[in-house]
C-alpha cells in the first residue's frame, strides 16, 4: 500500500459527504488492542489555528474506552465498495467479535500511533485537544433532543490533524 502525506488544505472532497453520506471509521488504541466504529457526525475545520477535525463518541460505545485511554486516534475514510464494512463495524460491536476481520478490514499502524485499514482512501491521523460531554442544558434547540431519548450524550473530542495520508493509484 502505498500512500502520500498532503497538507490538509490540499484534501479534495465534501467533508459534509466524506462524514455524512459516505461515513468514517474512527479507531483508537490501547498498546498493541484497538477499535473502530462507523461514524456519521463530525466536521473538519480550523480551531485555535491548527487543523482540526471534531468527532462524537456515545460512552457506550466500545470505541470509547480507548479513545478515553489514548491521546491519538485515526479518520479513515473509504470508497463506496467498503460500505458493507463500514455498516458492519456500525452495527457490532468489539467487545463481542473481532469485527474487523468480518467486515474483511486489513488493519495498519499509521506510524506508532494508531490503527487504521490498508482498505482506506484518505486517513487523518490525529491528536486529542480537548473533549467534554455535551450536556442537556446547553441545548438551544429542544428538537435535538430527538437524538438522546436515553440521555446517552456523546462525548466530543476535537482533535488536531497531524497528518493525512491519501492512497496513490
Amino acid at each position: 500500500m502505498s500512500y502520500k502525506k498532503i497538507s490538509p488544505e490540499e484534501l479534495s472532497g465534501n467533508t459534509f459527504k466524506m462524514i455524512g453520506s459516505d461515513w468514517m471509521l474512527v479507531s483508537a488504541a490501547d498498546g498493541e488492542n484497538f477499535n473502530t466504529m462507523t461514524a456519521s457526525w463530525g466536521g473538519m475545520g480550523v480551531l485555535w489555528s491548527k487543523p482540526v477535525a471534531f468527532v462524537f463518541i456515545r460512552p457506550q460505545r466500545y470505541t470509547y474506552e480507548f479513545t478515553e485511554r489514548s491521546d491519538r486516534l485515526t479518520l479513515s475514510f473509504f470508497g463506496g465498495e467498503q460500505r458493507e464494512a463500514l455498516t458492519l463495524c456500525g452495527k457490532k460491536s468489539g467487545r463481542d467479535c473481532n469485527k474487523v476481520a468480518e467486515a474483511g478490514l486489513t488493519p495498519m499502524w499509521v506510524g506508532d500511533r494508531a490503527p487504521s485499514f490498508e482498505e482506506a482512501r484518505v486517513i487523518l491521523s490525529c491528536r486529542k485537544l480537548y473533549s467534554d460531554d455535551i450536556k442537556e442544558e446547553k441545548m438551544l434547540d429542544p428538537s435535538i433532543m430527538k437524538n438522546y431519548a436515553a440521555k446517552d450524550f456523546h462525548r466530543i473530542y476535537v482533535c488536531e490533524i497531524e497528518e493525512i495520508l491519501v492512497k496513490e493509484d
